[in-house]
């Protein structure tokens, strides 16, 4: 049977307010006071720094600010014409299934592509790679068997900025976009309206559009 799922459309958000943000719902989805909850959202350029990496890491990198964080993985980049996904999912009513969950994430993001006829598939790493470029990165965190960080499918992305890091442990210039590839800039909001749809058959949820303020209410109201 098809859940019910909560879709947070943020827009343009700085990192730090949606990082915090994450915490949040991934407590109260632990307590069951919220369902599943699929977060979308371009970030402002940001670098995030994930368990991976060992040692002190500068606060910012040519003026753009770095993250430490509890996903998985190294070194990566968010920013403008890039579509970030943050599933806050129970994975108690997944079978605590980790792998699962994220071949779930790679097939989601293949699907989407070929929408715009692009062929990706899975690499050397998790992610989405077309041939032997990546076009998507994902970082997970589970925290009480709750999912959150996610993925970066980059739409019109500035590749520049991967070449000042080492994007997932590779040369900044493994990273492509789909506006690399097909030569033109691509309707950021076509391929996110795609992507919700593939992310729905693929885990097999409904997604309802909610707002921060709703979603408070809704809180407020489990609670009282």
């Amino acid at each position: 049977m098809t859940a019910q799922a909560n879709l947070l459309d943020l827009g343009l958000k700085d990192y730090g307010e949606v990082l915090e943000l994450q915490r949040k719902l991934v407590d109260l989805r632990a307590r069951k006071l919220i369902p599943d909850t699929l977060i979308l959202v371009e970030h402002p350029h940001v670098y995030t720094v994930g368990k991976a990496v060992a040692g002190e890491v500068p606060n910012q990198v040519d003026g753009v600010p770095v993250f430490r964080i509890e996903r998985g993985g190294q070194w990566t980049y968010h920013g403008p014409g890039q579509l970030v996904g943050y599933p806050i999912l129970d994975l108690n009513e997944r079978n605590r299934d980790i792998h699962g969950f994220l071949r779930s994430i790679e097939e989601t993001l293949i699907l989407t592509i070929r929408e715009f006829e692009i062929a990706g598939g899975r690499g050397e790493q998790t992610g989405v790679w077309v041939s032997r470029k990546k076009i998507a990165s994902i970082g997970a965190a589970i925290r009480n068997w709750v999912s959150f960080h996610g993925f970066a499918l980059n739409v019109n992305t500035d590749l520049s900025y991967f070449h000042k890091i080492s994007p997932c442990g590779f040369s900044g210039s493994t990273m492509t976009s789909m506006q690399e590839l097909l030569g033109q800039e691509v309707n950021y909001d076509e391929v996110k309206e795609r992507l919700m749809r593939k992310f729905e058959i693929v885990f097999d949820v409904k997604l309802t559009r909610v707002g921060t303020e709703s979603l408070q209410a809704t809180v407020t109201s489990s609670v009282s």
